[in-house]
């Protein structure tokens, strides 16, 4: 109750954690260079040639940070409005990250067409577009009906999550000695998040574990169930899955679990029947299995999204310097090839513990890592 209350009471205090702030001076000398008059040559400038828009404006290093509030952290369906707290929090971890400028854009609507409408008629103002907590699988179609706008949109939800669990991945197979091409990973969950982290996994050899089973809350997806349809036919295909029992009996053996989905799913003893097992129960703000709990049953690795535990695998590793690095490498859309190299730099940022498989947001040193491995990867 009580960080109920003090964060009440400093979003009051604050009215918002952004404010907009003039670069330059206004002064009587300079007035009429950055308003009228002056103010008319870099339109005509820019109406000659509209990219000269990344020169004279906002329009190249900004980034719009736009929701419908369909799937909001773990709140679900709360609206536009009331998602406008957590898109100004992103704002400004672009900024204190990365030195990344970041506005929230919340949109009262939840037409999939009307989304992509509005997203595409403003997008001129921006360098590049992070979609927040939009829900599966609207999610899936406007990121997909977005690409051709000439900046990179990226669903942060879906890639910054798969990239941050991949590189935890890296290190801790790093510290356990094991193989991806030899893992057998269980994953529930899978809508945007859990989505993204299975194609990412799928889309390099070097990743790609010997067996992975997804299921969603009606169990595993494989090429037997008939109900499947659109994302979820599509990962049952990707991952060739056969297994058709229950969530505990997959884990039998597993060397990796993943969790994106819900609170309090596990016991020790399920963790028991896995392969010196790596626990990442990432379910917000209620993990999965608690760590002590986890790792009373043989945990070697445990990770959660959470801040007040080791190991926090949180997506805010990513996006600030992600998208300093898209937006200064000039990059036109995400990549699979950039997404796995930021991943590998993300993982190299650390020398990885078993309580420390990544860096903690604040530690910034890995920001430049990934920002600069991203501008190579745009060139290549």
């Amino acid at each position: 109750m009580t960080q109920e209350l003090d964060a009440l009471k400093l979003h009051e205090k604050l009215k918002g954690k952004l404010e907009i702030k003039s670069k330059q001076k206004i002064t009587s000398q300079n007035l009429s260079l950055l308003y009228t008059p002056g103010v008319s040559f870099p339109c005509m400038e820019i109406n000659k040639n509209p990219v000269k828009a990344n020169d004279y404006t906002i329009a190249g290093n900004t980034v719009a940070v736009i929701s419908d509030g369909t799937a909001v952290l773990g709140l679900g369906n709360i609206g536009a409005k009331a998602s406008l707290p957590v898109m100004e929090g992103k704002s400004i971890l672009f900024k204190e990250l990365a030195g990344v400028n970041a506005f929230p854009i919340v949109l009262n609507t939840k037409s999939l067409e009307e989304n992509i409408k509005v997203i595409k008629a403003i997008a001129p103002t921006f360098a590049a577009i992070n979609l927040e907590d939009f829900s599966a699988p609207d999610c899936f179609e406007i990121e997909n009906s977005l690409q051709e706008l000439g900046i990179p949109v990226v669903h942060d939800d879906q890639h910054a999550t798969a990239i941050v669990v991949l590189a935890g991945l890296i290190n801790a197979c790093k510290l356990t000695g094991k193989k991806f091409n030899e893992l057998k990973i269980v994953l529930i969950g899978v809508g945007a998040a859990g989505t993204a982290v299975i194609k990412l996994l799928f889309e390099s050899n070097e990743f790609t574990p010997k067996k992975l089973i997804a299921f969603d809350r009606k169990g595993a997806l494989n090429n037997q169930r008939t109900d499947l349809i659109g994302h979820k036919k599509f990962l049952a295909e990707l991952t060739e899955c056969n297994f058709n029992g229950l969530l505990k009996e997959a884990l039998e053996g597993a060397d990796v679990f993943i969790g994106l989905s819900s609170a309090n799913l596990l016991k020790k003893e399920d963790i028991q029947k896995m392969n010196k097992p790596i626990i990442f129960a990432l379910a917000n703000p209620f993990p999965e299995i608690n760590p002590e709990e986890a790792i009373a049953g043989g945990a070697v690795i445990v990770a959660t999204g959470r801040s007040d535990y080791c190991n926090q695998v949180n997506n805010a590793l990513v996006f600030p310097a992600l998208f300093k690095g898209l937006i200064e490498g000039k990059a036109k859309k995400l990549t699979p090839e950039i997404k796995l190299t930021a991943a590998k730099a993300l993982a190299d940022s650390v020398k990885p513990t078993k309580n420390k498989i990544l860096p903690k947001p604040l530690d910034k040193n890995y920001v430049k890592k990934i920002a600069e491995a991203v501008k190579k990867a745009i060139k290549k």
